[in-house]
């Protein structure tokens, strides 16, 4: 690991009580740690103000009967060739069936093709989870 900085940190008593018991009830072994995460979150937050390359993935639900659904979801993937990695289907129901999507590319396209998906007819739920390529978080 890199050097370490130790710094100090003033905040009002109410928000240090709710900061401690976020670090408790989510296991960290320490605040400092607990506290990284949170600058990591933020910094991978304010990539998808880039142009960067992200990483991400999309979550849909869907009712599988809808007329063509399938071959329009595949469709607006085939759009944005290259972006979608993986897909992993699985069966809810009868009628429900989720995927989930890897992607990668530029956040703009990733979130176009969230919007794209989203807007099909059959499709219940679409949510976009993004992600880093990590590469700016070493520096």
């Amino acid at each position: 690991m890199s050097d370490l900085v130790r710094m100090s940190v003033s905040i009002e008593k109410p928000l240090f009580d709710r900061l401690e018991k976020l670090v408790t009830d989510s296991d960290y072994s320490n605040r400092s740690e607990f506290v990284r995460d949170l600058i990591r979150n933020y910094l991978v937050e304010e990539e998808w103000n880039t142009n960067e390359i992200l990483l991400g993935t999309i979550s849909l639900v869907y009712d599988h009967h809808a007329r063509g659904l399938s071959e329009k979801l595949t469709h607006q993937q085939h759009h944005f060739l290259g972006t979608a990695l993986a897909t992993t289907h699985v069966h809810l129901d009868e009628h429900l069936c989720a995927e989930m999507i890897m992607v990668r590319g530029r956040g703009k396209d990733i979130k176009a093709l969230t919007d794209r998906l989203q807007r099909e007819k059959g499709v219940l739920h679409a949510k976009l989870a993004t992600g880093t390529t990590g590469k700016d978080l070493l520096r």
